[in-house]
């Protein structure tokens, strides 16, 4: 089966270990009306945070359940460009 290797593998391997669990706090909801401060019931979510300790978070609920997670991913601080 093929792996993924890269530089410094080993120091981050075991990474997810050291975050710890947290807990999420529902602050709003969101529906057709726009935000609301009360529990709609929906079991959607938007997590805003580091995704390491989201996905954590979500484990003790979501075990076995998840078929998939949409992380968006900002970059542009990451993206250096050069105007000529």
């Amino acid at each position: 089966m093929p792996t993924l290797e890269w530089i410094g593998k080993s120091k981050v391997i075991n990474h997810h270990q050291d975050v710890p669990f947290r807990v999420l706090e529902r602050k709003y909801s969101f529906d057709e009306n726009g935000q609301h401060n009360e529990d709609n019931g929906s079991e959607n979510m938007i997590i805003r945070g580091d995704n390491l300790e989201a996905l954590k978070a979500l484990l003790p609920r979501y075990e076995g359940r998840v078929k998939c997670i949409y992380i968006e991913i900002k970059t542009q601080n990451l993206i250096q460009s050069t105007a000529a």
